[in-house]
């Protein structure tokens, strides 16, 4: 790798790094890198030896982090409280910020979009302000830019915003606010991502492949509809890869697998995995469903989300039948971004902690 594409300041050692969110599934995939996989570090650019302190944000419960063993610090904090923000900063200076804590699916109110999403992220950016960060790296997601118009649409980073439902709007004013930000704050690459699998899953994941091992996925319209995805540490290659590179300076890039999925690849390759893998006793069905049904669905998120109420469920069921898929090529040439897992060993590497 040339050096000149990385940042000036990295020349220096003891280079602290802070994970927000560091409880979630991305914190804790980057943690095992930082921690546990640091030749990964070095494949994608960063040299370990540079890596000072790690400190850890999690919540609500830091105690509950598997693999925190070796971090520096580990804190309980709240991104929705600016003070403790501020605070879990101290003595920190000159950090690498990765930024994954957010809400995708908040509990019964809508409402905590913004309080997590935008408001989380302004009390990072004065923290990290203040701080004097190198760069922070900031997960947005496909939400802000919406659905593809049609099925062989590819979204770029120059695609319009069209915000799907409350938790696109807020990444949305998320991602113009910090757009926004003058050059008396740090660094800052935002980064857009899909659907992730992988390591380190929340327990929705494992009711989607219990769904697919009883026959009982649904496929709205014909399933031909294609969605990126992301593998997780295909995901931290990217976020690694912006905090280091110079042109990804206060730039947006998509970071998934190589070429989005059908929604009937997607279950296919589980279903296989499943029978051939983990020898599962697979129903070999499908729950196919008509387009209404995800129009109906939409409908329903829609007025939930309007009278400030959210339900998980609904919402899945309005995206099932719709194309999501982005261009990674702009993070390809600009940071030498590569996938390196495939959907069936990413999938492999899921369904290993669950049904080996």
């Amino acid at each position: 790798m040339s050096r000149g594409l990385l940042l000036k300041n990295m020349d220096n050692k003891n280079i602290p790094v802070v994970i927000t969110g560091a409880s979630g599934w991305l914190g804790q995939a980057l943690i095992d890198v930082f921690l546990h996989q640091q030749n990964k570090l070095r494949d994608w650019g960063l040299e370990p030896e540079k890596i000072g302190s790690l400190h850890l944000l999690a919540y609500p419960d830091a105690a509950s982090l598997p693999n925190q063993h070796g971090a520096s610090s580990v804190q309980v904090v709240d991104v929705t409280n600016a003070k403790a923000v501020l605070q879990s900063f101290t003595g920190i200076k000159h950090p690498l910020v990765f930024h994954a804590a957010g809400l995708i699916h908040p509990g019964l109110f809508s409402g905590d979009f913004i309080k997590v999403n935008l408001h989380g992220t302004q009390h990072v950016m004065e923290a990290a302000k203040h701080a004097q960060a190198r760069r922070v790296v900031i997960m947005s997601s496909n939400s802000p830019i919406g659905v593809n118009p049609g099925r062989e649409h590819r979204f770029t980073e120059d695609s319009p915003y069209n915000p799907y439902m409350g938790y696109g709007r807020s990444k949305m004013l998320m991602e113009q606010y910090v757009r926004s930000l003058g050059t008396d704050y740090p660094s800052w690459t935002l980064v857009r991502a899909p659907w992730f699998y992988g390591p380190f899953q929340p327990p929705r994941q494992k009711l989607f492949f219990d769904m697919i091992l009883q026959g009982k996925v649904p496929i709205v319209g014909d399933g031909n509809n294609y969605r990126s995805m992301v593998f997780i540490y295909n995901l931290c290659q990217g976020l690694v890869r912006c905090a280091i590179h110079e042109k990804a300076d206060r730039q947006i890039y998509w970071i998934a697998d190589e070429t989005p999925y059908t929604m009937n690849e997607v279950v296919d390759t589980v279903e296989t995995l499943l029978s051939q893998e983990f020898n599962q006793q697979c129903a070999y069905k499908r729950m196919h469903l008509p387009n209404l049904v995800s129009e109906i669905a939409w409908l329903a998120d829609y007025s939930l989300q309007k009278a400030g109420l959210y339900n998980q469920k609904i919402h899945v069921l309005s995206e099932m039948n719709k194309t999501i898929a982005c261009s990674i090529s702009r993070a390809q040439q600009e940071t030498g971004y590569q996938p390196e897992t495939s959907l069936y060993e990413g999938m492999k590497q899921s369904l290993l902690e669950l049904y080996a």
